[in-house]
């Protein structure tokens, strides 16, 4: 129900804020800022979006939690798609997921009210268990060419050898 009332609440606010801000401006400039705001959000995005890789991969080295590294991402994934949607009132909301106070914020917000059943990390009693590695190994995979039962004799010439 409430996705349903976004739906129909989102686009109402976007349609005022345009009528009002080309009252206001004009209607080339209300474009050029609509523009403006999709090209510089596409680059902060960008950024924002390294620096959120940068910091899942660390996490991943050092086996951290993740799970803030993943909201951070997921957050600005999100704050791309508001900043490309024309309008005034998804580009303010995708310019806000887009500095770190506010998802932080954000996400505390979310932990508060999300229950994680289980997270496991690394090998545990549920994991199966590694060989250790051995550089004098190579792994790999096999198929017999003959079966045992089509094989000529022995007395035959194999085609490898000469008689």
């Amino acid at each position: 129900m409430w996705l349903l009332l976004a739906f129909l609440t989102v686009p109402l606010i976007e349609i005022g804020l345009f009528i009002q801000v080309g009252g206001w401006i004009g209607l080339w400039p209300t474009l050029a800022i609509v523009i403006v705001t999709a090209v510089l959000g596409t680059w902060l995005v960008r950024a924002q979006g390294a620096m959120a890789m940068n910091d899942l991969r660390s996490s991943f080295s050092r086996m951290d939690d993740p799970t803030e590294s993943l909201a951070h991402g997921a957050m600005i994934l999100i704050a791309g798609v508001l900043l490309l949607t024309p309008g005034f009132f998804t580009d303010a909301l995708g310019f806000a997921l887009l500095m770190p106070p506010f998802r932080r914020a954000a996400f505390r917000y979310l932990r508060k009210r999300v229950h994680v059943a289980r997270f496991d990390m690394g090998d545990g009693p549920n994991q199966p268990q590694r060989r250790p590695y051995d550089p004098g190994t190579i792994e790999g995979d096999y198929q017999e060419v003959d079966p045992p039962a089509s094989r000529p004799s022995s007395d035959t010439p194999s085609g490898w050898t000469k008689h």
